[in-house]
């Protein structure tokens, strides 16, 4: 059977007059068919009848984890991780709240907040915060311990969107070796966070992976301190800070007492459409038009590379994107695209 390479695309003959378009995006597979946009898995998770019509069916069962022969039904999820909770495949995370300058801040512990994919390794594998596998390279994984860690898989500032195409790719490819697991807590390890920070660190610094490190934090002197360092970490192109209150537990969902502090907001939306471009973006994408969980809709034409514009986000795909505020009727004010989420919850259809 044939391919697509990564980067290309391949026009197939449907039913109707008008082809679909097969590409193939950091080993993440799509077509502009209605039976693929329509599927309610994540999109490195969809397969269609065109797809394996030129892939094979065995090909697309080994990338997708399923076996339905039209690829009309959604692939299984992932077998549940020892670690996760019995409701749900996903890992019993630690979720952040919003600082909003209503907590005196001294004396917890500060750290960047890494730009990355979040990644719960279970002594045996990696997982995002929706139980979904990360088929990291088994290079990649040696040294890590036989008991959980709570991390991030980081490719370095700005480099968001290269993370996930690496992470999402189920072939176990060499591209892996850009990123490091970076490991900031150990939610087994009983105990203070002070505590499980420091089985992290004799780990890291006793074993030395080749790709993995714990996460340094140091305690935060006030609010004049949090804005110093909080002007540092952006202007080296840092995404803000993570702050951890001294003495807390590892708990499951969003705590109080771990805070991000940012100089800008962040959101998801989903893709509902695709805007033409104009000017120099004339044949290609000019913004994409997206939906918040809520409903409200709005366009986001900036920060998007020609890469991008060229073979741009499908419709259905998750996005993160950054604003300033809110406007009166809730619109997000001068937003930004970041990158395709690749552990984000699907929406609803509106």
């Amino acid at each position: 059977m044939a391919d697509i390479a990564d980067g290309e695309q391949l026009s197939v003959q449907g039913s109707g007059s008008k082809p679909y378009i097969l590409k193939n995006t950091g080993g993440v597979y799509s077509c502009s068919c209605p039976a693929w946009r329509n599927q309610s898995v994540g999109i490195e998770r969809r397969t269609c009848k065109h797809l394996r019509r030129v892939r094979g069916d065995a090909a697309e069962d080994a990338r997708c984890g399923g076996d339905a022969a039209g690829g009309a039904t959604p692939a299984p999820r992932a077998a549940k991780s020892a670690s996760a909770s019995d409701d749900t495949k996903a890992p019993p995370l630690l979720l952040a709240q919003s600082w909003e300058n209503d907590v005196d801040l001294t004396d917890w512990w500060m750290s960047e907040k890494l730009d990355g994919v979040r990644a719960y390794w279970d002594g045996k594998q990696f997982w995002s915060r929706l139980g979904n596998p990360f088929l990291a390279p088994e290079w990649f994984t040696a040294g890590l311990p036989d008991f959980p860690l709570d991390g991030e898989l980081f490719g370095g500032r700005k480099r968001f969107q290269r993370t996930v195409s690496i992470v999402r790719r189920q072939d176990r490819s060499d591209d892996w070796k850009e990123l490091s697991f970076v490991a900031f807590d150990a939610p087994g390890v009983e105990g203070t966070f002070e505590a499980r920070l420091e089985r992290c660190r004799q780990w890291m610094e006793g074993t030395r992976p080749a790709y993995a490190r714990w996460h340094e934090h140091a305690r935060c002197g006030g609010t004049a301190h949090l804005r110093e360092e909080l002007a540092r970490v952006e202007a080296l192109g840092g995404e803000g800070l993570m702050l951890r209150q001294p003495g807390s537990r590892y708990e499951a969902g969003r705590s109080h007492t771990l805070l991000k502090v940012k100089s800008f907001k962040d959101d998801e939306a989903r893709v509902v459409g695709h805007v033409a471009g104009a000017g120099r973006h004339k044949g290609r994408l000019g913004a994409l038009e997206v939906e918040l969980r809520n409903g409200k809709r709005f366009s986001v034409g900036t920060g998007l590379s020609d890469a991008e514009r060229a073979a741009p986000p499908p419709v259905g795909a998750i996005i993160t994107f950054r604003y300033q505020e809110l406007s009166n009727d809730g619109i997000p004010r001068f937003p930004s695209y970041v990158g395709v989420r690749v552990d984000a919850a699907p929406f609803a259809a509106s």
